[in-house]
């Protein structure tokens, strides 16, 4: 039984809901912020995630920094050796989900020459009537970033858990890989 430990980087636009699926995630579902408040710096969110069928568990440190600091020399620190990534989007926010490429862009800026596992999450899917960006059209942007894709909302709870596993999953193959490479040499 393997216990890791990732840093996590929580990405994307301010309000489309960063700290909400960091919070319910933590919360095991059980905490849903109604009122709207601007992260301002960093939150950390820890909570330990059991990759499924094998027994081994990430625990992951959740840097959830404010979606307004794109630029900011703070960001740099603060994303400094990230682990894994996890870039929201808003799915009625066509914009915030054509920035995705530029927090991309940062994030993978903090690990040059190295590959870093991520998640692509379209969040507020209970807003079906206002969505502005085609599912069809995020899978296929995600799949050619490498990343993995995935749909929810925070407000019905819909789905939050899934890009976490996901990244804990990632994580540990990460891991396995570089054991096994590392056993070769010996």
């Amino acid at each position: 039984m393997v216990k890791l430990a990732a840093k996590c980087i929580l990405a994307g636009d301010p309000a489309v809901g960063k700290t909400a699926l960091a919070q319910i995630f933590r919360s095991d579902g059980a905490h849903f912020q109604k009122n709207y408040t601007l992260t301002t710096g960093v939150d950390l969110v820890v909570k330990t995630v059991p990759v499924p069928d094998t027994g081994d568990s990430v625990e992951l440190f959740i840097f959830d920094s404010a979606g307004k600091e794109l630029f900011s020399e703070m960001l740099d620190k603060l994303w400094e050796s990230p682990n894994v990534l996890c870039l929201v989007y808003d799915v009625t926010n066509e914009q915030s989900f054509s920035n995705c490429s530029k927090w991309l862009e940062k994030a993978r800026a903090q690990v040059p020459g190295t590959s870093l596992p991520g998640v692509l999450v379209g969040n507020k899917t209970d807003l079906a009537s206002r969505r502005a960006v085609d599912p069809a059209q995020a899978q296929a942007w995600a799949l050619g970033q490498g990343l993995e894709c995935f749909e929810t909302s925070v407000k019905e709870m819909e789905n939050y858990e899934a890009p976490f596993r996901c990244l804990a999953t990632q994580f540990l193959h990460l891991y396995r890989e570089k054991v096994e490479l590392f056993q070769g040499l010996v």
